[in-house]
């Protein structure tokens, strides 16, 4: 069951917080499964898990780069060892924290305009069952209006 509990934990990790404020604006992120391998977890529910999405918000200052629309969402702790964000592409490398074990490898690469983001996310880490493997296709988009507090 740790390994079910841990795939849940998975699919918001690199999607973006939401901190809000009235001044800020919206992005949408929307992270869809593509593939996962999570030893010990059951072969239905990882096939139920394949196609999947998860649509998160983050609320950035006016005028922030896409820097801050990448940022990882500080509830997970992640951090950041290695970011490039230039000439309309990004690639980021994170470390994150597991509540047992050792810490999961974020990749993350794609490109970007000002209106969003569109990249590939990959998370390695070990489980007490082995080597586990998800890979998300994620795609951002600045949302008319602003957040609401």
């Amino acid at each position: 069951m740790r390994s079910l509990t841990l795939f849940a934990v998975l699919l918001p990790l690199p999607a973006v917080g939401a901190a809000q404020s009235l001044a800020q604006e919206r992005w949408d992120v929307t992270s869809t499964v593509v593939d996962l391998t999570v030893p010990g977890a059951p072969g239905f529910l990882l096939r139920m898990a394949k196609g999947k999405s998860r649509a998160e918000h983050k609320c950035v200052a006016p005028g922030q780069t896409i820097a801050a629309v990448l940022a990882p969402d500080p509830k997970a702790r992640c951090r950041v060892d290695k970011q490039q964000i230039a000439d309309g592409r990004y690639t980021q490398a994170l470390t994150c924290p597991q509540k047992n074990g050792t810490p999961m490898q974020v990749s993350r690469a794609g490109t970007f305009t000002a209106a969003g983001f569109v990249g590939r996310a990959e998370m390695t880490g070990q489980t007490a069952k082995g080597r586990m493997n998800v890979v998300l296709d994620q795609r951002a988009a600045r949302v008319a209006g602003t957040c609401k507090g």
